[in-house]
């Protein structure tokens, strides 16, 4: 395995569309499966309804034939600019952050490591991904299309 890993992905785009409008489709991450080409569903846990920050929530990923279950927690969520959460099994946070521009809004999804990465899923990476510069391929690929996805739906 190797010994170094980036600890922070990240990619924008702009979308001809108020803040409001991409904070409504992104705030919520049951709607994840919309646009995530690697989550297939996501539920809110312990009886939530709402998200918010402290909500926990599961989701169902798949890649190829193979599936696996994540569990996160939303960490900060600041209304029409920034909404972000932790997963367990990898200690990775997730965040979508709204930039209101004079087209729109700049939308920009990042994963980061502050803690560095949970040995399990370091060796998860190595199992069942091909190794880490594959995998980061395909986390760098899955933001850029989910971004997309989400400029279009919007």
């Amino acid at each position: 395995m190797p010994t170094e890993y980036d600890t922070v992905l990240e990619d924008s785009i702009e979308i001809a569309a108020p803040p409001a409008s991409v904070w409504a489709m992104v705030s919520d991450v049951r709607r994840m499966s919309e646009w995530s080409p690697q989550v297939q569903s996501t539920r809110l846990r312990d009886g939530a309804q709402d998200v918010a920050v402290g909500v926990g929530f599961t989701n169902l990923n798949s890649n190829g034939e193979l599936k696996w279950k994540t569990h996160g927690t939303v960490v900060r969520m600041e209304v029409e600019r920034e909404i972000a959460f932790r997963i367990e099994e990898n200690w990775t946070v997730w965040t979508f952050r709204l930039e209101p521009t004079a087209l729109g809004t700049k939308l920009t999804q990042r994963r980061e490591a502050p803690d560095g990465y949970a040995p399990e899923a370091l060796q998860s990476v190595e199992n069942y991904f091909g190794g880490w510069v594959a995998f980061t391929a395909l986390m760098r690929e899955g933001m850029h299309q989910t971004l997309q996805a989400i400029k279009t739906a919007v």
